[in-house]
């Protein structure tokens, strides 16, 4: 068939046609099979065919997708065949189409997949040749005078088969005048003339019954008879001519009925009722006839039905000139049709993924369209858009199917659902254009870990709180959806001060609220920094954590304490002012500290109570005891001050202390003023027992020290004249050089507290001061003796290796630990602290 250039430039076609569907599909396939097949018979084993695997074809939910009315083959999923589902009658399906075929597809989803079936349906002889108006007989009137060689044309015979099954000869039964003279159409049909081959005689035969036999080439061969009645006129020996053996003529399909298209002419050279001619359409293949129409007596042809260049693109049909003795003459005419663009693509959608997780890769496939345009050339190409500016493109796949695809990633928190509008256009003048809409919904993916609004929290809870109240409460927002938002908060395991942060405070992990588990002290505690995580529902699940500072604010919930001067609990401390001082003498200063923090802390000094207002002032902020005035003789010299350190809170808190001044210039002045002080309490007779047991304790200590002292010494005295007789070197070691420098004050530059404590407070406090420069004056009622420590420059040499060092700060701090003194010392303390003194 492509040995001729009309059959070469086919074959190119179809082949340039199937390497570009094999790149587009997976598999295409062809099956042969005939016509009227019963159903369910075996078409092919298609998942052989295609290599697919019987549970790929279950798993992808394979279907057949044809855009034909009828459903001719089913696909057995459960076999891989494919076999026949309705009658297939090839002449209802392609009419005198040949080859007559019908192809589907087969999609496979997860992944997606199609396959092209083409079946081809070959045909069988189920149909007999058959005469239009085979109930009427075919009526001829023959002049008599009709010369030898004259042709009639008869009726012909439609067999609606193809190929060989299809009409093949015509037989005209057994007479002595006419023969059948066959031709063929260029569309291959035949048809048939008889032709006279002996005059007429109508006196011996005024009328001839034969029959036309109409036989196909099909096995059992099929026939069609049609009888033929001849009626023999009188003389008439001129048939109708016409002036063109064959007409040609356009028509536009749509045209409106009562068009008119063409008129055709023939002429009779006979005069009288033998010249007059009527003209008529022959009753030809097809339904050309019921579309056209003529006019007997002047030729002209009308249209008289609608022209579908979509059904058929040519019709033919043959005109008869016929005069009243009974001659005809035919021509033949042929119709060819315009396209108009009359039909509007249709969109047909074979497959949609809805809803599509955000997470797809772009080309990920969404939709399958078919889209088909009945027209032809351009006016049946066809352009597929969206509308809008939206993630997506159209790709052409096998003939007349676009996938609609992904172009870019998707956010659900952005856009959660798509209304996509694809519009079909054709190329035609004007242009025709259907659309279809899809509603696409994006799925959630846990893509976003919760968010806080702030990095760090800071939240403020005042000191002494009550237990379980409300403190702060965090919030954070996910930007997912349904199971993937839902925020869990949890408190991150932390320390403060050794303890767990769960031990201060409790987090509801629904709400965010962060809540106090106990009582805070802003003394003990200032800050508390915890870290809270929030963390969605997803799978895996997603998380981002937060720093909660809680700040503890003060409340004034501790009076100020005052450090100095030391209130004793029998001993007078008494601060001395010489009667020289002059006016803004610094006499002492009362120190006081606040815990507290803030205004809470800010102490202010005031003076209460004085034996002499006009001589003393206190310092509001620092708390200094001056003068303000000359001192003079008249002055008394026990001086009794009552200084107020308050706070600044709200309300607010005070401590009051009592400072003794001595206004003299010699301690035997002031221990005659002051001998007749009384004490404030009265002492335990068990006193006295426990400073003896002490003193006796302390004795022996300081005994044994001495003895060891002094072995040692003697001990490295030999060795060092060991070491002085041999011949090694002697390094001399010099120890560093400790020195009290005197001041000139009357208030120490320095003061050191050292301070140890049982578990009575009360009778635990051995307070020594040690300073520069002290000028202060420590008495006893019961006592007659004053004494002064004036610590000069010493300088100690001692061996660098010395097992032991005993100073008297040592044995004060023994005493300390040995018994617990009350607050109050007594003369006894004095006198073994003036004989350590002494001793060293």
């Amino acid at each position: 068939q492509c040995r001729d250039f009309p059959g070469l430039r086919r074959c190119i076609q179809m082949l340039i046609f199937l390497l570009h569907v094999a790149n587009m599909v997976d598999g295409q396939i062809r099956y042969s099979v005939p016509e009227e097949m019963k159903k369910g018979s075996l078409i092919g084993n298609v998942a052989q065919d295609l290599g697919l695997d019987l549970k790929r074809l279950r798993s992808g939910r394979a279907r057949i997708v044809s855009g034909e009315n009828i459903q001719y083959t089913e696909l057995k999923t459960d076999k891989g065949t494919l076999v026949v589902n309705e009658r297939i009658d090839r002449e209802q399906l392609c009419g005198d189409t040949t080859p007559c075929s019908f192809s589907f597809e087969v999609i496979l989803e997860n992944p997606m997949e199609l396959h092209r079936i083409t079946v081809e349906v070959l045909d069988i002889n189920d149909h007999a040749p058959v005469f239009t108006n085979i109930d009427k007989p075919f009526r001829l009137e023959i002049s008599e005078s009709a010369v030898v060689g004259v042709q009639f044309p008869l009726q012909s015979a439609e067999d609606l088969d193809v190929g060989q099954n299809a009409l093949q000869d015509y037989v005209l039964s057994p007479n002595d005048n006419f023969i059948l003279k066959q031709h063929a159409n260029p569309d291959g049909s035949k048809y048939v003339e008889m032709v006279l081959q002996k005059p007429l005689d109508r006196e011996r035969h005024p009328h001839l019954s034969l029959k036309l036999i109409a036989v196909d080439g099909g096995t059992p061969q099929r026939s069609g008879t049609v009888n033929i009645d001849v009626t023999v006129l009188d003389v008439n020996d001129n048939a109708p001519i016409f002036n063109q053996s064959v007409y040609k003529a356009s028509v536009m399909e749509n045209t409106m009925k009562g068009s008119r298209i063409i008129t055709v002419n023939a002429t009779d050279a006979d005069s009288g009722s033998n010249g007059l001619i009527s003209y008529s359409l022959s009753k030809t293949k097809g339904s050309a006839a019921d579309i056209f129409s003529i006019d007997e007596k002047t030729g002209t042809i009308f249209v008289s039905g609608l022209i579908d260049y979509e059904r058929h693109r040519k019709y033919e049909v043959r005109v008869e000139a016929k005069d009243q003795g009974g001659l005809t003459g035919s021509s033949k005419v042929i119709f060819d049709v315009f396209d108009v663009n009359d039909n509007a693509p249709v969109i047909n959608i074979m497959s949609f993924s809805s809803p599509l997780s955000e997470d797809a890769p772009p080309g990920t496939t969404i939709a399958i369209l078919n889209i088909k345009d009945a027209d032809s050339d351009k006016n049946g190409q066809i352009k597929c858009s969206l509308d809008g500016k939206l993630p997506f493109k159209i790709e052409t796949s096998i003939t007349n199917y676009y996938n609609l695809i992904s172009d870019q990633y998707f956010d659900r928190e952005s856009v959660s659902e798509y209304n996509i509008t694809i519009t079909a256009s054709d190329f035609g003048s004007p242009p025709l254009s259907s659309s279809t809409k899809l509603h696409l919904k994006i799925s959630d993916v846990n893509d976003n870990a919760p968010s806080f609004d702030e990095a760090i929290y800071s939240a403020y809870v005042t000191e002494n709180n009550s237990p379980g109240i409300s403190v702060f409460a965090v919030s954070a927002r996910d930007k997912d959806w349904n199971q993937n938002a839902r925020i869990s908060y949890l408190l991150e395991d932390t320390q403060v001060s050794g303890s767990p942060i769960s031990s201060y405070v409790s987090l509801n992990s629904e709400t965010g609220v962060l809540s106090a588990i106990r009582s805070f002290d802003y003394e003990q505690i200032k800050q508390l920094q915890l870290v809270v995580k929030a963390q969605d529902g997803g799978s895996p699940p997603l998380s981002s954590n937060v720093t909660v500072k809680i700040v503890i604010q003060d409340q004034n919930d501790n009076p100020p304490q005052v450090l100095y001067p030391v209130q004793t609990g029998g001993s007078v401390v008494a601060e001395m002012v010489p009667r020289a001082a002059d006016v803004g003498y610094l006499v002492t200063k009362v120190v006081a500290v606040d815990v507290d923090s803030g205004q809470n802390a800010w102490l202010s000094y005031k003076l209460q109570k004085a034996t002499d207002r006009a001589l003393f002032e206190v310092g509001l902020q620092n708390g200094e005891i001056r003068t303000i005035r000359q001192v003079n003789d008249k002055d008394a010299v026990k001086q009794r001050l009552t200084v107020i350190v308050e706070d600044n809170g709200q309300p607010s808190r005070s401590a009051a202390v009592i400072v003794n001044v001595a206004v003299a210039d010699s301690f035997p002045e002031v221990l005659s003023e002051f001998t007749d002080f009384t004490h404030d309490k009265e002492y335990n007779d068990n006193l006295t027992f426990y400073l003896v047991l002490a003193l006796a304790v302390v004795s022996f200590l300081f005994i044994t020290c001495v003895v060891v002292i002094i072995s040692v010494k003697i001990y490295r005295w030999r060795q060092s004249r060991t070491l002085f007789h041999s011949n090694l070197p002697v390094i001399p070691y010099y120890p560093p050089r400790y020195s009290d420098t005197l001041g000139t004050g009357t208030l120490q530059h320095v003061y050191n507290y050292e301070v140890c404590r049982t578990t009575d407070s009360r009778k635990s406090d051995c307070k020594f001061g040690r300073a520069g420069s002290q000028n202060v004056l420590i008495m006893d009622p019961s006592s007659t003796g004053t004494m002064q420590r004036i610590q000069s420059e010493k300088s100690i040499l001692d061996e660098p290796d010395s097992p032991l060092e005993v100073t008297p700060w040592t044995i004060q701090t023994w005493i300390c630990f040995l018994g617990y003194l009350p607050d109050y010392i007594p003369y006894e303390f004095v006198i073994l602290n003036f004989i350590i003194q002494s001793i060293y």
